[in-house]
């Protein structure tokens, strides 16, 4: 990518989380993007963001999540288990004299989305969110892929049950339409048109449960991990945070030159 980035270690319960941190081009305390991969993933599937963040002004911490990429592994992953290591990289950063502490924005894709916005909903001093891909209810995604996966009906219910127990959560206390619907900080929604591991409808689902304000890019030909196909849309990104960081009040729709080619939420 062309960028200088330090290797980060950082401190959690259960072990040691590893990210790059890539400096803004600037001197001073700047703002900074933390970003956050899906399942399955690393930081180094979230690399093509960087760029446009980096050049938008932005310091860069992309981050591997327990159990992801370099950092150490933990008993079982979660979305609430994302959310607590997004926390602990949050802390890292605002102790670091770099960093703007309160213009820290969370950009997430899939379940890293949906612990983003867990966050967010807990940390008023969040700037802003960038929700790619996100689920809207963990349990009714989880309920129909073990119906795919042959599971009986009657059997699901239990099974939802007893991970709720395993993760220490309840699944209506961080699903994504319940998280998204306390923040108080501008949130952008976007969404692959062709995503078939997640439905546009769950991000339609989510803008309508979204504060005031909230916007939906949906990227035609995008699917759920095409990374660098919702590159499409950074313009329309970047403007959005630009203009969250720089006033306390919420973000201007975002407006860019791919405009036309997007399709506005329902």
């Amino acid at each position: 990518m062309g960028l200088e980035a330090e290797d980060v270690t950082i401190s959690a319960p259960g072990g040691r989380l590893h990210a790059w941190f890539i400096p803004a081009p600037a001197a001073g305390p700047q703002p900074v993007a933390l970003v956050l991969h899906g399942w399955s993933a690393s930081a180094s599937s979230m690399l093509p963001v960087a760029s446009p963040l980096h050049a938008a002004g932005f310091h860069v911490l992309l981050l591997d999540a327990r159990g992801h990429g370099r950092s150490d592994g933990g008993d079982i992953s979660s979305m609430p288990g994302f959310a607590d290591d997004v926390e602990r990289a949050l802390l890292w950063l605002r102790q670091d004299s770099r960093v703007e502490a309160d213009r820290i924005v969370l950009v997430g894709h899939s379940v890293g989305a949906g612990a983003c916005l867990l966050v967010a909903a807990r940390d008023r001093r969040i700037a802003a969110v960038v929700s790619i891909a996100s689920m809207a209810d963990a349990a009714a995604y989880m309920g129909q892929l073990m119906l795919r996966h042959g599971v009986p009906a009657i059997a699901i219910s239990p099974v939802l049950r007893e991970i709720e127990r395993a993760i220490g959560m309840r699944f209506p206390e961080f699903a994504p339409i319940a998280t998204i619907a306390h923040l108080r900080m501008p949130v952008l929604v976007i969404h692959g048109a062709i995503d078939s591991v997640i439905p546009v409808a769950d991000a339609q689902a989510l803008r309508r449960a979204a504060p005031p304000g909230t916007d939906l890019l949906v990227v035609p030909d995008a699917g759920h991990g095409d990374i660098e196909r919702f590159l499409a849309v950074a313009p329309a990104v970047t403007d959005f945070l630009r203009r969250a960081i720089q006033s306390d009040e919420p973000a201007a729709p975002p407006v860019s030159a791919h405009r036309s080619s997007l399709q506005p939420g329902a």
